[in-house]
């Protein structure tokens, strides 16, 4: 059974959430705290999905979500927030966080959204994948789900590994907003295209060495990006 951890300080929506998973056949792990979070994670290291609550008595969801990525955890991350504004949102994918609900939300929204950040970071069959892409200084390992550059090891998320791979299967090829977002989050996912520009934005801070003026990851001006130098 895979866990979820769930991050909120309220505990009548806390509650809801944990019924809800437990039903779709998740095993939950609460906390009501940041700091409370961090150490169920610590015990628990195989959580697959966590429920970020962004406003906490505490340290707030960004910096767990920070903390959590610092550590090259590769589990996908949900980003709970009351607030609607843009900022939010660019912030807590900027963080590391692969999605973010809107309070007040469906119980249905939410637990489709982890179902698919489950199936998206499921493990592909090895057997049939190619095992290294290399371009350029670049060297995919799909069986690991890791990438170096010029030998050295880069720390990505699950998305940002699922963008590399998408980009690197395809050369050359410009690939819209609408695509990339289709492959990587899946056919049914709600989010805006803004998702794709954020996360391309965090991935080049990784593997550009001037994130302003990208060498490898290029933008297609009104229409996507490219992987191509």
């Amino acid at each position: 059974m895979k866990k979820v951890l769930v991050l909120e300080d309220e505990a009548n929506i806390r509650g809801f959430v944990v019924i809800n998973l437990r039903r779709s056949g998740y095993e939950p792990i609460e906390a009501s705290t940041g700091m409370e979070a961090l150490e169920k994670w610590r015990v628990n290291p195989d959580i697959c999905v966590a429920l970020l609550d962004v406003m906490l008595p505490d340290i707030d969801g960004f910096e767990v979500c920070r903390r959590i990525r610092a550590s090259g955890s590769k589990m996908g991350i949900i980003m709970l927030t009351a607030k609607s504004q843009e900022i939010d949102k660019v912030t807590g994918l900027m963080t590391g966080a692969d999605d973010y609900v809107t309070k007040p939300f469906a119980i249905a929204e939410l637990t489709a959204r982890v179902d698919a950040l489950v199936r998206r970071l499921g493990l592909e069959d090895d057997e049939k994948a190619r095992v290294e892409i290399t371009s350029g200084p670049f060297v995919l390992n799909t069986r690991n789900r890791t990438l170096e550059k010029n030998g050295q090891r880069l720390k990505l998320t699950q998305i940002e590994y699922m963008l590399v791979k998408l980009f690197m299967e395809n050369p050359g090829k410009a690939l819209s907003r609408e695509e990339i977002l289709a492959a990587v989050w899946g056919e049914d996912f709600r989010g805006e295209l803004k998702t794709v520009d954020v996360n391309i934005r965090r991935l080049r801070i990784k593997i550009e060495a001037d994130p302003t003026e990208p060498e490898f990851l290029t933008t297609v001006w009104g229409y996507g990006y490219k992987w191509g130098f």
